[in-house]
């Protein structure tokens, strides 16, 4: 049995009781968000893949968009001796308390994707503020700056889904001709994405000319409602991340365009930071921004 199943067995039924760390290799502990969601376990596959490139034991974990759990994990992490932890934060504020208490205990943190309110010692991500921006202003072109718009937000409080409204929001404020009927959570997931959709085809018909998704999921989770409900030709559609499912969608002519985000250099950077922290090198850059892409038909 590998080392990084043993730990996580420790993990699960003996707590904090593994005591010493008993490898020579470099032990990284990782807590994701959520690995039902596409893009996230992109990311983790990227970490899985340098890691074992570099010699390096990854212990991945799912917080299951729990950040209380998070936090726990992060506690065992640190009763595990790890060299360092990543973390893929639950939530801006809720999840800071694992960056404070890994900081307190003198293991490097490295955030990825997504950011806290406590500084840890390295970030890899995008500017999320940017993607919502690109997404805005796609729309604004297809609408010639006046239409109807309903915007579906992600987990509420996470980073991403606050910097991604920011972003909305400063595109709308350049185009007052631009209406945004209605604003809801999809919680990042397409099934609750499609019904909430569904609800607003109600609500509002015909009136609803675009639709800016946080994230693909819910991109396509409102394009199914749109189809389902034979709308989705008068509706311009728009979501963030670049999954392999949405850029399907795009090149079907469904979802009209996605703002891709890089998982895969989110997760190498990340553990190439983690390395370099865990080395004592020092850092070139400890805020590493990935740029967004536009992918259209």
């Amino acid at each position: 049995m590998k080392l990084k199943y043993v730990l996580f067995a420790c993990i699960l039924f003996v707590g904090f009781s593994c005591g010493e760390k008993k490898s020579d290799k470099i032990i990284i502990g990782v807590s994701m968000l959520s690995m039902q969601n596409e893009f996230i376990q992109q990311v983790a596959d990227a970490l899985e893949k340098s890691a074992a490139t570099n010699q390096v034991e990854l212990i991945i974990v799912d917080a299951e968009r729990s950040s209380l759990k998070q936090v726990e994990q992060v506690e065992s992490f640190i009763s595990q001796q790890v060299d360092a932890i990543i973390l893929n934060p639950c939530e801006f504020e809720a999840s800071s308390p694992a960056v404070d208490k890994a900081k307190k205990a003198g293991i490097p943190i490295v955030n990825v994707n997504s950011s806290t309110k406590s500084k840890p010692d390295a970030f890899v991500g995008s500017d999320d503020a940017e993607s919502a921006n690109m997404a805005m202003e796609l729309i604004a072109k297809k609408l010639g700056g006046k239409g109807n718009i309903v915007m579906i937000q992600g987990y509420m409080g996470q980073a991403a889904q606050l910097d991604r409204e920011r972003g909305a929001k400063t595109v709308l404020a350049k185009y007052p001709g631009l209406k945004l009927l209605a604003s809801q959570t999809g919680e990042w997931d397409r099934a609750k994405s499609m019904a909430l959709m569904e609800n607003w085809i109600q609500s509002y018909g015909d009136q609803i000319q675009a639709v800016f998704a946080q994230n693909d999921e819910m991109g396509l989770g409102a394009v199914q409602a749109l189809m389902d409900a034979k709308k989705k030709q008068s509706v311009y559609v728009v979501s963030v991340d670049g999954i392999k499912d949405a850029k399907k969608s795009v090149s079907q002519g469904n979802l009209d365009a996605t703002i891709i985000q890089n998982a895969g250099q989110q997760g190498s950077e990340a553990l190439r930071l983690a390395l370099e922290l865990v080395q004592k090198k020092p850092l070139k850059e400890s805020n590493k921004l990935i740029p967004f892409e536009i992918f259209v038909k």
